[in-house]
């Protein structure tokens, strides 16, 4: 059957691209054809003119009244504001005060029509009592008592109409710049010049000119960008953070200068005081009676008491190398310590062919470990005072090849350790248990796994000393979740959460309240499997509590007491919705805000359209988007274009709101853009991941392209005779494998720092999920011994400074295709990164690249 299937698009491939381009000229006509050079204008300014057009989705609580209540300011529309304030008891929300009365009240004490639901006020606040808000705007200082009561200026009350102006800083700040343009005057009312910086977001100052003794001095600048004003001898004298509606800065023998960072006390005659003995000492005992040190990869104690010190071993060398943390028992009676035996320590080289500072390439080196290289390992030595301080190696027969040894802890009483062992090849996780006495190892839990163990994404152990139990993620049941476990034997108490869904991570544990905070998926039937929802659920009873509601991908954020919560939620096709909720039962006590695209809309955005289809197998949903230009033409057909992540760490389609930058400017080039996570990647079953497992180039082929042809079925607009597809890393490497393995279906890609051969590629991506030791699925999935297979039009770019990936990853594809006599177009980007299709000019040869290939014409023509 899948012979049938591959020769029926072999066939159309051939009919539809080969015969002298005769049928794609028919098809698609050159007035027709898009990529031309306004294309190219309206994918270039997509963002600058799609964004600041989504309104009331954004909520910034501003917590008062004992955490009662709070205010926030939020945009209505363009350049428009409203003061909302919310009473968490009562549940209701509504306006600060009337804004049409405190415009009519400003416009009559300032002589001038003033809107304030035009303004940005600075400084505004709200009484804890609710009775009055004050704010800063006209240069002055306004209190208005509430609901809606007298507006009075500070100015007028102390009988001046002198000008306040901007608050001085306590400290020196860094911009945060709101993206407003607003001016800034510094008035100078000292008797010396005052030199004046812009404090850049990193910290750095830049100089910006002067200001005279009893002079002005304006600068344009942006809300937030934060100015420091020094003196002649260097010393700073003022910090303003420019704001709307608010630009004079004075500066007098009155204004506040940053403070400066306090030193460490020191003695009478100027030096800092001398640590102790046992203050200074490496690595003390808790009794502060031994130390311990680490020399020559061997090790020495200390007598606290009496200064002498005495070598614990000998056997210590480049093989075998005493190193790390010392683990000292409550009762400082034992210490554990690390014995490592050294990996390869692999080198990978770079060349830096055209640095700034040097017309001459640089050679640089840096350590890259690779899968199947001989790794670090580690293993525990025990040190006891009743054994004379001996060493003991702890037994590693049942954990003899770690990838990691991590999490060592002792008990309480002393009698002994554990620690979590990362079995190399990701296929058990186990947490060892050893006898302080007898230096004898057992096995608490052991988990094993045919497949793999998810240790980098899917793991949380904790314990709970006071109750001798321990929590541990699993996907025993093929579904990610937490258990509860007896600390001694390791068995299940309970289980914590259970069903067809998964916990995506921990948010927060309470061990005196028994309760435990869990991010998850998956728990609405009707709902996208992959929305993010907030539980509780209890460690006692396993009940569970569900805080979040809403058909979205959930966000929150609670009140500073945790007695509340604001739920936000959104979709790729809807704006944020802010509920406020009982942090303790879940329940809604208002609505705050609903987010309004209206004007988005307006401007030509049409939102992306989700799509569910099934997968290879039949039953299993495919979810994935569609996004459309914003000239989109239901009448024309366009190219498909995939962009791809396969990567098994994660899921990749967007799912909260937002512009989609990335795929909306390939649109707008004259393409129908698709995403979808196939199966292999994760936060779905634990069966639905491991199609991954020693098959990272499956990349759910499968399942994509009965997405594709399941969406183009009803959307006429799709011409599958046309379907390119790009992705960077892993993508890059999925990207490439698409037309070697699909190459009747995809017609062109670009492949971007592809990770080609994962032998190449670092060590715990590619042995997380292609396992160890290496075998000859890896020779199998790799695109380098694959490359004799390449069907249609590759685009390959890489930067020659990649520390992500080794760039020699694409070259060994160069040479894998040269030698196949195979043509394909090469970019590599001098300087670059990970990333290098990101550069400006890469961008520009990936969009030229998919108008050339996939509508046969060449680019911003008309």
């Amino acid at each position: 059957m899948v012979v049938s299937v591959l020769s029926v698009r072999s066939l159309r491939r051939f009919f539809s691209w080969s015969l002298s381009g005769m049928i794609l000229l028919c098809l698609i006509p050159a007035a027709t054809g898009q990529g031309r050079k306004s294309d190219y204008e309206r994918s270039k300014t997509y963002s600058t003119r799609m964004r600041n057009h989504v309104f009331r989705d954004q909520v910034r609580p501003n917590w008062f009244d004992a955490n009662r209540k709070f205010w926030y300011r939020v945009q209505t529309g363009t350049g428009s504001y409203e003061y909302a304030l919310v009473d968490t008891e009562m549940g209701t929300r509504g306006p600060v005060f009337d804004h049409d009365r405190v415009s009519a009240l400003l416009s009559e004490e300032l002589k001038r029509k003033v809107d304030i639901t035009k303004l940005k006020l600075a400084g505004f606040s709200v009484s804890a009592d609710a009775k009055e808000c004050t704010f800063r705007y006209g240069g002055q200082s306004w209190s208005l008592s509430l609901p809606g009561g007298d507006l009075i200026s500070a100015a007028k009350s102390r009988g001046s109409g002198e000008r306040q102006g901007l608050p001085a800083e306590t400290r020196v700040v860094r911009s945060n710049s709101q993206g407003e343009r607003t001016p800034i005057c510094f008035e100078n009312r000292l008797d010396r010049v005052l030199d004046i910086y812009w404090v850049r977001s990193n910290g750095d100052l830049k100089h910006y000119g002067s200001v005279e003794p009893g002079r002005e001095h304006k600068i344009s600048t942006f809300a937030g960008d934060s100015w420091l004003l020094k003196d002649p001898d260097g010393r700073n004298v003022a910090v303003f953070v420019a704001d709307h509606d608010d630009e004079l800065a004075v500066i007098d023998v009155n204004t506040r200068s940053p403070q400066a960072k306090t030193k460490p006390q020191s003695d009478a005659q100027g030096k800092a005081p001398r640590r102790s003995r046992r203050a200074s000492a490496p690595n003390p005992s808790p009794d502060q009676k031994w130390s311990v040190a680490i020399r020559e990869a061997n090790l020495w104690m200390k007598d606290l008491d009496t200064g002498k010190e005495r070598k614990l071993t000998n056997d210590g060398n480049a093989d075998k190398v005493y190193q790390g943390r010392v683990w000292w028992s409550p009762d400082s009676n034992h210490f554990v310590v690390m014995r490592m035996r050294p990996g390869l320590k692999r080198k990978i080289h770079l060349i830096e062919s055209a640095p700034r500072d040097s017309i001459h390439a640089k050679l640089l080196t840096m350590s890259y470990a690779k899968p199947g290289d001989r790794i670090d390992q580690q293993r525990p030595v025990l040190f006891s005072m009743a054994q004379d301080w001996y060493p003991r190696l702890v037994d590693n027969a049942d954990f003899s090849n770690p990838y990691s040894t991590r999490d060592l802890a002792w008990k309480r009483d002393s009698q002994s350790f554990s620690f979590l062992h990362n079995e190399r090849g990701h296929q058990r996780l186990a947490l060892v248990s050893v006898d302080a006495v007898s230096a004898k190892a057992k096995l608490t839990i052991d988990e094993r796994a045919d497949t793999f163990i998810c240790y980098s994404s899917k793991s949380y152990f904790r314990r709970l000393e006071d109750t001798n139990e321990l929590i541990w993620m699993s996907e025993r049941t093929g579904w990610n979740h937490l258990y509860l476990l007896d600390g001694d034997t390791g068995a299940v108490k309970r289980p914590l959460t259970q069903g067809h869904w998964v916990v995506r991570k921990v948010q927060g544990l309470d061990p005196q309240a028994r309760k435990i905070e869990l991010e998850v998926s998956g728990l609405d039937a009707g709902q996208d499997p992959y929305y993010r929802h907030l539980i509780r659920v209890d460690l006692d009873t396993g009940e569970m509590v569900r805080l979040t509601a809403g058909n979205g991908d959930h966000t929150w954020e609670y009140s500073p007491d945790r007695k509340y919560l604001l739920d936000r939620f959104s979709r790729v096709d809807m704006p944020t919705v802010t509920v406020l909720r009982d942090a303790v039962t879940g329940k809604e006590k208002c609505l705050v805000e609903r987010g309004d695209m209206s004007e988005l809309v307006s401007a030509g955005w049409q939102p992306p359209e989700r799509f569910v289809a099934k997968g290879r197998d039949g039953k299993t949903d495919i979810h994935g988007i569609i996004v459309r230009p914003t000239n989109f033409d239901p009448n024309k057909k366009y190219p498909v274009l995939e962009q791809i992540y396969a990567g098994p760490h994660s899921s990749f389609v967007p799912k909260s709101f937002g512009l989609q930058t990335q795929l909306y400017s390939m649109a707008e080039l004259g393409f129908i853009v698709v995403k979808m996570d196939g199966m292999g990647t994760s936060n779905r079953s634990k069966a639905f991941h491991d199609v991954c497992w020693k098959n990272l180039g499956d990349s759910g082929f499968p399942d994509r392209v009965q997405w594709i042809e399941a969406a183009a079925k009803g959307r006429p607009e799709m011409d599958l005779q046309r379907v390119g597809i790009w992705g960077g890393s892993a993508g890059g490497q999925s990207a490439m494998r698409a037309l070697l393995a699909h190459g009747d279906f995809y017609h062109a890609a670009v492949a971007d720092c592809g990770c080609h051969d994962n032998r190449v590629d670092k060590i715990w991506w590619n042995e997380q999920w292609m396992g160890w030791p290496i075998g000859p699925h890896y020779d199998e999935q790799s695109n380098v011994t694959q490359a004799h297979r390449l069907q249609g039009d590759l685009m390959l770019i890489w930067g020659e400074l990649d520390r992500n990936v080794d760039p020699a990853s694409t070259m060994q594809v160069v040479d894998a295709l040269v030698k196949a006599n195979k043509d394909f177009v090469q970019l590599i980007v001098p300087g670059a990164g990970h990333g290098a299709a990101g550069h400006p000019y890469a961008r520009r040869r990936q969009a030229d690249f998919f108008v050339r290939t996939l509508w046969k014409r060449e680019p911003r023509s008309e």
